[in-house]
């Protein structure tokens, strides 16, 4: 283990993919104190070596690591650790958030001589469980290759995209672009079953096409057999990062019709009662509407 895995690391956020990001530094020989809003969602990686995290103490962690799910979240659980930082202390946001409260944060942090970077990821579950996730970085370049170290376990590339906030910026086109395309392959799947097409056939056959991409593999897959356990992405959470989108055009004077329309959609299907549910569930609303 290199001296730099004796780095203390404090780690905020152990939802669905702060908990696997957490389970393998754990897994990697560091030492992770955790936290959470809803404590008991930390179990796991206390069962795993993890030691729970006390906000007043986490002037000891020189690496402060935060997974949460949105500006609303980070902001109050900032504000509740921030009275305890310490000069020197670098806080690592994995969170996707907007932009202007990324910079925000960050000015807050240097206030008091504390490093904000901000390092929104891709990849999904799947991603955080293999160390394959691909990092958009914000922030001191010859920093983030410093840590170096630490990304190398949870990811398979991290690309430093300019100052802070241009990770979170590069994280909302990647979400844009999911997003708006996770709606287009819910419609080609109910389009390709109304048709008469064996739709479980659709992955396989359109893979290395124009038309494939991970989020098709994953996807249809799960829409052709209506199984949208576990959940990997939650429509919440895409119609969060799309809503970033749409807000960071109208800041740049910028109009996305097509990113509007599908949060529009993604909208109307949080308003059924599927916030909480899988993106695959997507295509529930145009068989219902169908039945209409």
């Amino acid at each position: 283990m290199s001296n730099q895995q004796h780095t203390k690391i404090a780690f905020l956020g152990m939802g669905l993919m702060g908990s696997r990001m957490a389970t393998r530094l754990l897994n990697a020989g560091f030492e992770v104190a955790v936290w959470n809003r809803t404590a008991t969602a930390c179990q796991a990686l206390l069962d795993l070596g993890a030691t729970p995290l006390a906000l007043e103490k986490i002037a000891q962690y020189p690496l402060i690591l935060t997974c949460l799910s949105d500006d609303a979240a980070v902001q109050q659980v900032y504000a509740q650790f921030s009275p305890y930082l310490k000069a020197q202390q670098v806080i690592i946001d994995f969170s996707s958030l907007s932009v202007h409260c990324t910079q925000q944060l960050a000015t807050q942090a240097a206030s008091a001589q504390v490093t904000w970077i901000d390092s929104p990821v891709s990849g999904g579950v799947i991603g955080a469980e293999q160390g394959s996730l691909v990092v958009f970085a914000g922030g001191d370049a010859d920093q983030i290759k410093q840590l170096d170290y630490l990304y190398r376990h949870i990811s398979q590339r991290v690309t430093c995209m300019g100052a802070v906030g241009t990770g979170q910026a590069t994280k909302i086109c990647n979400q844009l672009i999911v997003a708006a395309n996770s709606a287009l392959i819910a419609e080609a799947t109910a389009l390709a079953n109304q048709a008469g097409v064996d739709t479980t056939l659709l992955a396989p056959a359109l893979a290395g096409g124009f038309a494939d991409s991970k989020p098709f593999q994953i996807l249809s897959p799960r829409m052709a057999t209506h199984q949208f356990e576990p959940v990997q992405w939650k429509v919440k959470t895409l119609a969060k990062d799309l809503n970033n989108a749409v807000q960071l055009a109208k800041d740049c004077n910028l109009k996305l019709p097509v990113a509007t329309q599908a949060l529009d959609q993604l909208n109307q299907h949080q308003s059924k009662g599927f916030a909480e549910a899988d993106l695959s569930s997507l295509i529930r609303q145009l068989e219902q509407a169908k039945s209409v």
